[in-house]
């Protein structure tokens, strides 16, 4: 996937507010980009934008596979929202076999459907759970990492070639969140394109990313591979001679901190 000066703009009392200011690069399948940047620095509407979901005046060039994106290119991206919306009555498998039915093609029978199911199960380590409901607030269910799981094995039923997750370690401690992140890197190394905003990731979960865009009100600051990101600002004067977690330096610069 790339994309090539990305400048999205809306109307705030009658006067036009710039999101995203010309953003571009490029991911390839098997790798994970990762979006960093504080609150309101525009992640959420780049990851809109690359998913063909955003409404407005966006201007710039997306392309996957070098074609411009298509109702078959939607149908082949998987998109998992911050919050998990799933009902809190239905058990891990009722939830993702009721998904099945309802986004699968009508070629398949319910049985071969109920096979993609528990390939999903087991590929995203659920089997352990797979009876027990999801549970609410009022109901008691399975963990947060479960349910973002669940939430990632709704998308992964398509098979989808993209797909793009908003935060999804968000509210997770960092055992947990390191377990999500170690399920995406294992679906990116099937050869799929995974790009995601992420919020303060410690440099475990950090180093685990193949690329980096950070993003400061909308701008990009930086875009490359996150292995070379603290080289790149040491080398522009913004060097720091404590061992720090990378992206707590980027996060830094992105807020105007040490500038």
């Amino acid at each position: 996937m790339q994309f090539e000066d990305l400048v999205y703009k809306v109307k705030v009392n009658q006067k036009e507010k710039t999101i995203l200011n010309g953003i571009t690069g490029v991911v390839c399948p098997g790798e994970i980009l990762a979006m960093l940047g504080p609150s309101g620095s525009g992640k959420t509407t780049l990851l809109t934008a690359l998913g063909g979901r955003l409404n407005g005046k966006l201007t710039g060039k997306t392309t996957y596979n070098n074609q411009p994106f298509s109702g078959s290119m939607k149908r082949r991206t998987g998109f998992v929202a911050q919050d998990d919306v799933l009902y809190p009555h239905l058990t891990v498998t009722e939830t993702l076999v009721f998904t099945a039915l309802l986004r699968l093609p009508k070629t398949l029978t319910r049985d071969e459907k109920v096979v993609h199911v528990e390939r999903v199960i087991s590929e995203l380590g659920l089997n352990n759970c797979r009876n027990s409901m999801i549970g609410g607030p009022l109901l008691r269910g399975i963990s947060g990492g479960e349910k973002r799981r669940v939430s990632i094995g709704q998308e992964m039923l398509i098979n989808p070639s993209l797909l793009l997750l908003d935060e999804p370690t968000s509210g997770l401690d960092s055992t947990t969140a390191l377990r999500i992140l170690n399920t995406i890197k294992k679906l990116a190394s099937g050869g799929r394109t995974v790009v995601t905003t992420i919020h303060q990731p410690s440099s475990r979960l950090y180093y685990m990313f193949d690329k980096v865009v950070l993003l400061s009100e909308g701008c990009p600051i930086y875009y490359g591979p996150a292995s070379t990101a603290l080289e790149y600002f040491s080398s522009v004067g913004f060097s720091t001679s404590v061992t720090v977690n990378p992206a707590d330096l980027l996060l830094d610069l992105a807020n105007g901190n040490n500038l």
